[in-house]
C-alpha cells in the first residue's frame, strides 16, 4: 500500500495526460466509509477517473491476475488493491474470497473508501452489462460490521468521445449516493437483500452512465443533444449532459422497437444536419452564434496573445512528436491480448517509461554540448514545457475553427439562415417525439 498516498497524483497525471477531462456531478464524500460503484470500459485507466472523481484515496478490487503482470503487478499491489479470484481465471481459488470480502468489509469499516467495477470485467459494449451481485454482498457485509447502518454507495460514470485517441474528451460524472437504509441492517446472506440492492446500484450507474443500443448511435444520439441545448439553452454542466443523452437514447430505443416513422425521419434529418456542419466546420451551438464585427472584434482581440503563441505550440509538437508515435504503435501492439479496451491503458504504462527515456536522452544531449548543469535543467524545464506547448496547441486548433466558423457564417448568410431553421424545426420535432414517448 505504500502507493496509495501517490494514487491521487497518479489519477490526474494518466487521466489528463492521455484525455482532456471534465468533471461533473454530486460532490462525493470527502472521508468516511464509502464504496465507488463505476462503469468499466476503459480497462485500468478507469481506476484514474474513478480516483479523479472521488478527490481521495480509493483502495480498489482487482481481478487475481493482474497481481502477477509484470510491471503492473508492482503498481496494483502498490496502490493497496484488493484481489478477487475468479471461476474463469482460477476454479480452485474461489474459495479465498471469502477472505477477501472480509478484509474488504473491514476496511470500509475503517473508513475507507473501496472501488468495484460491478460489471466484473472491462469491455467494448456500448452500454451497461449486467451487473454481479458483489458490489450488494459487499456492501451488506460491511454494514454488518457499522453495526447495520448504511453508508455512502457512490455511483461514477465515464463516457469517452474517442475512448482510444489520444487527447479526445473524456466526462466523468458522480451521481447521487444509493439510497439502502432499509437494507443495510437485512445482511449478505438475505438473497432477497442482494438482488434488490443489486438493482439499485445498477438503477444509480445508469442514471450517469450512456447506454446506446450499439457504437453506431452514438453520433446521432450526440448530435441530437447538442442540437436540444443549443436551440432550448440547456445548461452546460457535464451530468446534466449526460443525463441529456440518456433520456434522449432511452426514448429512441423505444420508439426504435415501435418501429415509430416519425424517430425514422428525424433520424435521417438528424445524420444528414450533422453531415453538413461538419462540412462547414460548424456545431449546432455555433450555428446560432452571432457573426457580426461588434461581437468579432473584442473575440480576437481576446484571443490574440493565443496567436502570438504559435511558435511555442509548433516546436512542442516537433519535440513531442517522436515518444508520441512509438507509444501508441507499442501501445497498440501490447493490448492485443487483452483487448480494445486496454489500448489507452497500455499507452499510458509504456507511455510513461518512454516519454521519461526521451526527456532524459534530450536532457544528455544538452548536457554534452553545454555542460552537466545545462542538462539538468534542460530535465527538469522540458517536460513542462512540452506539455505546455501540447495544452496551448490544443487552444491552437479551437481558435482556428472559431475562426473558420466565423467567416463561415459570415459569406454563407442565407444557407447559415436555411440550417438554422432546419435545426429549430428538429430540435420541436424531438421535443414532441420525446413528450410522446413519457407521456
Amino acid at each position: 500500500m505504500w502507493m496509495l498516498r501517490a494514487l491521487p497524483t497518479m489519477a490526474r497525471l494518466a487521466s489528463h495526460g492521455y484525455y482532456r477531462v471534465s468533471l461533473g456531478g454530486a460532490e462525493p464524500p470527502r472521508d468516511g466509509p464509502a464504496l465507488v460503484v463505476a462503469n468499466h470500459t476503459n480497462s485500468l485507466l478507469d481506476v484514474a477517473f474513478v480516483v479523479l472523481a472521488a478527490r481521495r484515496r480509493v483502495r480498489f478490487m482487482a481481478k487475481a491476475p493482474l497481481f502477477s503482470y509484470p510491471g503492473l503487478g508492482w503498481i496494483v499491489k502498490g496502490v493497496g488493491s484488493v484481489p478477487v479470484y475468479r471461476r474463469q481465471d482460477n476454479p480452485k481459488l474461489v474459495a479465498q474470497n471469502l477472505d477477501v470480502f472480509r478484509d474488504v468489509h473491514a476496511a470500509i469499516a475503517e473508513g475507507y473508501a473501496v472501488g468495484i467495477f460491478p460489471e466484473g470485467t472491462s469491455h467494448s459494449a456500448a452500454h451497461l452489462q449486467p451487473l454481479k451481485s458483489g458490489a450488494a454482498r459487499l456492501a451488506l457485509g460491511a454494514a454488518a460490521q457499522l453495526g447495520g447502518k448504511a453508508f455512502p454507495i457512490v455511483p461514477i460514470g465515464m463516457m469517452f468521445a474517442d475512448r482510444q485517441t489520444f487527447r479526445s474528451r473524456a466526462r466523468v460524472v458522480v451521481g447521487e449516493s444509493c439510497v439502502w437504509d432499509d437494507l443495510a441492517p437485512r445482511g449478505p446472506d438475505d438473497r432477497d437483500a442482494v438482488r434488490e440492492l443489486t438493482r439499485r446500484i445498477e438503477a444509480s450507474m445508469r442514471r450517469v452512465t450512456v447506454n446506446l443500443h450499439d457504437w453506431t448511435d452514438a453520433t446521432l444520439v450526440q448530435v441530437a443533444a447538442d442540437i436540444w441545448e443549443a436551440e432550448f439553452d440547456g445548461p452546460r454542466d457535464d451530468r446534466a449532459h449526460v443525463e441529456r443523452i440518456t433520456v434522449i437514447t432511452r426514448a429512441l430505443a423505444q420508439l426504435r422497437l415501435g418501429e415509430d416513422q416519425g424517430w425514422r425521419s428525424v433520424v435521417r434529418e438528424l445524420r444528414a444536419h450533422d453531415r453538413v456542419l461538419g462540412r462547414l466546420g460548424l456545431t449546432p451551438r455555433t450555428l446560432r452564434s452571432d457573426p457580426s464585427a461588434r461581437t468579432a472584434f473584442p473575440w480576437f482581440a481576446h484571443q490574440a496573445p493565443r496567436l502570438l503563441m504559435v511558435p511555442i505550440a509548433a516546436l512542442g509538437l516537433l519535440l513531442l512528436w517522436v515518444p508520441r508515435e512509438v507509444t501508441g504503435t507499442i501501445g497498440t501492439k501490447a493490448s492485443k491480448k487483452e483487448g480494445d479496451d486496454s489500448i489507452p491503458t497500455f499507452r499510458v504504462m509504456y507511455g510513461g517509461v518512454i516519454f521519461g527515456a526521451w526527456f532524459l536522452a534530450i536532457a544528455g544531449a544538452v548536457g554534452a554540448a553545454y555542460g552537466w548543469a545545462a542538462g539538468v535543467l534542460a530535465f527538469v524545464l522540458f517536460p513542462p514545457f512540452a506539455f505546455l506547448a501540447m495544452a496551448v496547441g490544443e487552444s491552437q486548433r479551437f481558435v482556428w475553427q472559431s475562426v473558420r466558423r466565423f467567416f463561415v457564417l459570415r459569406r454563407h448568410p442565407e444557407r447559415v439562415a436555411a440550417l438554422r431553421q432546419r435545426q429549430h424545426s428538429l430540435a420541436q420535432r424531438m421535443k414532441d417525439l420525446l413528450r410522446d414517448v413519457s407521456a
